[in-house]
């Protein structure tokens, strides 16, 4: 319970501020949108540039039964590399690191680790949000899940095209003349952009409901991310998907996580 505390302090949990509204997508068949491939290709050709990435993330929102607010130093780099660390004065709050296999998360503060977990698992348990490393770099790239090619394609009322990318749906709009990636969805994960500056978003919504399946009465988690201080396609240098595991630190399992981690779930 030590952890838990220090943690959620950590995080700033909030107790009054309201989640942002999402946009509301289009409902229905649509018609058919034959150009559907020619879009999704300009639409995402300057985030599919992107191999890696850091950036400053401004988080807020809801994270299951807790609001929260919190600034973390990211890193991202292609195809399935990511280091997401809450700074603090000393030692950071939390450290995790993960690749497409595994991940690790490091709480310096309570010199306890898990490690060699599944990575989109423990990101669910830290945030609320299970995303792999690859799912994560792609939505702060501004590609959503859109990592195949387009199958088909669908428009709608006020600008709006539908594009089918194997299990996701990538929903453009036109602007100045050129399609932008605005919104994606992929079963219980839905994706929202906006704040353009230099064809990329600033912001993203994004919001994760949980499973019907497990029976859980917990919350939507719904949080903003607003980037700052973005380098694109710097090099990274491998120490940084690394982390150093104090000796003396105590293995912790991801139930455990999930039970007192930072986000109270």
């Amino acid at each position: 319970m030590k952890g838990r505390i220090l943690l959620l302090a950590g995080l700033s949990l909030l107790t009054a501020a309201c989640a942002p509204r999402l946009v509301t997508l289009p409902s229905g068949a649509g018609s058919p949108f034959p150009e559907y491939a020619a879009a999704f290709s300009q639409a995402t050709e300057r985030c599919r540039q992107v191999k890696s990435m850091a950036a400053v993330l401004a988080i807020s929102g809801r994270a299951g039964n807790h609001r929260l607010r919190a600034t973390i130093d990211a890193g991202f780099e292609a195809p399935a590399r990511v280091r997401l660390e809450l700074p603090a004065p000393g030692k950071p709050i939390f450290t995790y690191v993960a690749d497409a296999q595994q991940a690790t998360l490091l709480l310096p503060r309570e010199a306890r680790v898990l490690q060699n977990a599944p990575p989109a698992e423990t990101l669910e348990a830290l945030a609320g949000v299970p995303l792999g490393p690859e799912d994560l770099r792609t939505i702060i790239a501004g590609c959503g899940f859109a990592r195949g090619d387009a199958a088909s394609g669908r428009a709608y009322d006020r600008g709006w095209v539908a594009i089918e990318t194997g299990e996701a749906t990538s929903w453009l709009q036109q602007t100045a003349g050129a399609w932008q990636l605005t919104a994606a969805v992929r079963g219980a994960v839905d994706v929202r952009y906006a704040d353009f500056r230099d064809g990329r978003p600033a912001t993203i919504q994004l919001r994760a409901t949980p499973a019907a399946s497990t029976g859980t009465t917990v919350p939507a988690t719904t949080l903003t991310i607003r980037l700052s201080q973005v380098d694109v396609n710097e090099p990274l240098g491998a120490d940084v998907f690394r982390v150093a595991v104090p000796p003396d630190a105590e293995a912790m399992t991801l139930q455990q996580l999930r039970e007192a981690g930072p986000l109270g779930r």
